[in-house]
């Protein structure tokens, strides 16, 4: 097993776009000198009778067969793409999330597709990404890809969410390492409200008060990312500032970016709110892979 945080976990359930999240998992693993775990669970609990009775044991035997090819599959993959990047595997017997929970302890970055195998076509992100990126101990990303596809895209900038919290704080700083790594520019967009126009009331503050607050906003923003700018001078820095509603704005600027990077929870959250309204809408419409940031465990 690869040591601590030397390595890229990723999730596939052997269907097209789990495939292509190992390849993309694989290839930044290669770029960055890291090792891969490749998960695929066999979802035996799907097969057990009532009352927690197992199912008929060749039943197994075929699902565990099934699974290994998948794996073989994968590892396949990663040989063709990534020849070199030292490979392990893992196959749970049942649901993968707390696996890769668990795994993400001792890992660089958690991987999930946005939708898997058996899903309804209208479920724009599955379970098992929507409880990883919300329970994760490193990064996770979701792989989402221009208008749906698997084609994600390894160019543009990187863009970043921040609003002032602790957390988003955290996502600059993720954000400004994968701009320089990636030698890409970064856009840092600001929202000094999360209000929306449906907000009757928080729009009337808004157009009162935006005359007076846009300056002071503008030089608190560039004040957030001056240390940054220092410590990454390669990084080209856009700042984007909006009065509301950042999802859109990140939305928007995912059709044209390579990552968009965000906090599990913004500014006001509540503590048992594990992943915040942008986060939210991003892991399900954003048109490239979507980096959220966690929390820090505290030792």
């Amino acid at each position: 097993m690869n040591t601590a945080e030397n390595r890229i976990v990723v999730g596939t359930d052997g269907a097209e776009p789990g495939r292509a999240a190992v390849r993309w998992a694989a290839s930044l693993a290669a770029e960055r000198g890291l090792g891969l775990l490749i998960v695929h669970a066999l979802h035996s609990e799907q097969l057990a009778y009532g009352a927690g009775l197992a199912g008929p044991v060749p039943w197994l035997d075929d699902l565990a067969a099934a699974g290994r090819k998948v794996l073989e599959e994968a590892v396949a993959d990663v040989e063709r793409v990534a020849p070199g990047v030292p490979v392990d595997t893992a196959m749970p017997t049942d649901s993968p999330t707390p696996y890769l929970i668990d795994a993400s302890k001792s890992a660089a970055m958690v991987v999930v597709g946005a939708s898997g195998k058996g899903f309804f076509a209208g479920m724009v992100i599955g379970s098992t990404a929507s409880a990883v990126i919300a329970h994760a101990h490193c990064p996770a990303v979701v792989l989402r890809g221009r208008q749906g596809t698997t084609n994600y895209p390894d160019s543009g900038p990187v863009v970043v969410g921040i609003d002032g919290s602790p957390l988003s704080e955290q996502a600059l700083e993720t954000a400004f390492d994968e701009a320089s790594r990636r030698n890409a520019s970064l856009v840092a967009v600001h929202a000094w409200s999360d209000v929306t126009y449906d907000d009757v009331y928080g729009m009337a503050r808004l157009v009162t008060q935006w005359e007076s607050i846009e300056g002071d906003e503008h030089r608190l923003l560039a004040e957030r990312l001056a240390g940054w700018q220092e410590k990454y001078p390669n990084v080209t820095v856009e700042r984007v500032l909006v009065r509301d509603r950042p999802r859109h704005t990140l939305l928007e600027w995912s059709a044209t970016a390579q990552l968009v990077v965000v906090g599990s929870r913004g500014r006001g959250g509540f503590t048992g709110q594990l992943l915040g309204s942008v986060s939210q809408a991003l892991t399900r419409h954003a048109e490239c892979p979507v980096m959220v940031v966690r929390p820090r465990k505290t030792r």
